[in-house]
């Protein structure tokens, strides 16, 4: 279907005014970069044509634009042209089947605050506010280094979406076909954040979308608790990974309910997870936290605790705390078929994973010795190597495992509760066979009192008693 104009922007006149004559407005700018941002996406220069508050450059029923890009502001809300423009365009294309109309958001506004026809889109926030005071900061250079982030990587997004949705209704069935080949494999759901963190949740989505990943949720989240979480839980029902982005900010807090969004989500994402688990379908979790949290709240840092300790809000989960582009590796490597992984080792209930740290490598030795003398195969951590190569170690570990033993040498207690909590987010990873047997194995006469009940066999005691207590251990996995 040809149309006369490929994009229609339409603003209140005041949000383009400025205040030298030499000037160029805010909305003729963004205009003029998503016009060269389309170019490079599209291979061709699109028609993308202003419409102000008080001209009439198109028809009335502006049924002759394929797209329509409102600026929202406040000024735009209370301007009855503006939401009239807004109304003939979606009476005009009613018929249509696809997303025709890409908000963008000049300035801050609630949900509520927001013409109903928007309230339920994702919006393509065009500011940032500044995570130290809360101020609004508009984007006066274009090229400094926050613009950088946070302007050109919403406007890149916002290009890739306008250019899905003109292919559509230029192309037609054949468009459709091409991403429905694309989009063939899983859907992903990347939790909403707080405000902090936006432009790292920006990235990941972007990125995903561009392996042809679907990226939920698709529209904004509701405004109050039950709807919020009936939202979510449909959501995550459809998807076999989670990501969530953790920074300093808590975020906001729906109506009728007293913990944030991000909080809420990662709630139920442990249920789910505990839920598809029990019908051994697939379903991995990744909680990444920010290295910068200066200026995180008292209930943040409470939350984010709770995340590192508590067995039930790591359900299925793998946490990070590293730079993004490490996450990001990460990522990619989680969503590799399990045909690109290769073929998982099948030891047939005789594998061991010994657990320890580098600095107890010597001390483990013997006991590795009695082990593999049981006839059972060791799996040991890799400490040499990439990151992402280390942790590919560890993670096809506990996916292959039949039984596990963690080793206290010279660590602390904190570091074997880490690895307790690892176990427990084997299925995570993609483990389908249970778990036969798990025991801490202590060098000495180690106190292990404090991890009685959590359904591991302990062993201690000097050299020989250990060894005759491992042997006992290994004899109930393969008797």
């Amino acid at each position: 279907m040809a149309f006369e104009i490929d994009i229609l922007i339409t603003y209140a006149d005041i949000d383009n005014e400025t205040s030298q004559k030499n000037q160029i407005g805010w909305v003729t700018q963004f205009k003029k970069f998503l016009e060269l941002m389309l170019y490079q996406v599209l291979g061709s220069k699109p028609n993308v044509l202003l419409k102000s508050e008080y001209d009439a450059v198109t028809s009335p029923q502006l049924n002759n634009a394929a797209v329509l890009v409102p600026i929202i502001t406040r000024d735009f809300i209370q301007s009855g042209r503006c939401l009239d423009n807004l109304e003939t365009f979606y009476k005009a294309t009613a018929d249509s089947k696809i997303n025709r109309v890409f908000k963008v958001l000049k300035s801050p506004l609630t949900i509520q605050e927001q013409p109903p026809r928007l309230r339920d889109m994702i919006g393509y926030e065009m500011y940032q506010v500044d995570t130290e005071t809360g101020m609004l900061k508009e984007y006066t250079d274009i090229f400094s280094q926050d613009a950088e982030k946070q302007y050109w990587m919403k406007l890149v997004d916002l290009a890739y979406d306008i250019h899905d949705a003109l292919m559509i209704l230029r192309e037609g069935d054949t468009y459709k076909s091409e991403v429905k080949n694309i989009y063939r494999r899983k859907s992903i759901y990347l939790a909403e954040t707080g405000h902090d963190i936006s432009v790292q949740r920006n990235i990941i989505k972007r990125e995903l979308q561009r392996y042809g990943y679907i990226v939920l949720p698709k529209n904004t989240l509701p405004t109050h608790a039950a709807e919020v979480e009936r939202v979510i839980r449909r959501d995550l029902s459809d998807c076999s990974l989670s990501i969530h982005l953790v920074g300093s900010a808590y975020g906001e807090i729906p109506e009728g309910a007293d913990t944030s969004i991000v909080d809420i989500q990662n709630r139920i994402a442990a249920e789910v997870s505990l839920e598809k688990r029990s019908k051994n379908q697939e379903f991995a979790r990744l909680i990444w936290i920010s290295q910068n949290l200066k200026n995180a709240s008292d209930r943040q840092k409470s939350f984010i605790e709770l995340l590192k300790r508590d067995t039930e809000a790591q359900e299925g989960a793998e946490i990070l705390q590293n730079p993004l582009e490490d996450f990001k590796n990460i990522v990619r490597e989680e969503l590799m078929d399990s045909n690109e992984r290769g073929t998982l080792d099948e030891t047939g209930g005789r594998s061991i994973y010994l657990v320890h740290d580098k600095i107890d490598e010597n001390e483990v030795r013997p006991f590795k010795e009695v082990i593999e003398k049981s006839g059972f195969k060791v799996l040991q951590p890799a400490f040499e190597g990439e990151l992402l190569e280390v942790r590919k170690q560890h993670i096809d570990n506990l996916r292959n495992f039949d039984g596990a033993i963690i080793y206290k040498g010279k660590v602390n207690d904190q570091w074997v509760r880490m690895k307790v909590l690892d176990l427990l987010k084997a299925p995570g990873f993609g483990r389908k066979k249970p778990i036969k047997a798990k025991a801490i194995l202590a060098a000495g006469n180690t106190n292990l009192e404090g991890f009685k009940n959590q359904n591991l066999t302990l062993i201690s005691g000097d050299t020989p008693r250990s060894i005759e207590n491992l042997i006992n251990f290994l004899k109930e996995i393969n008797p």
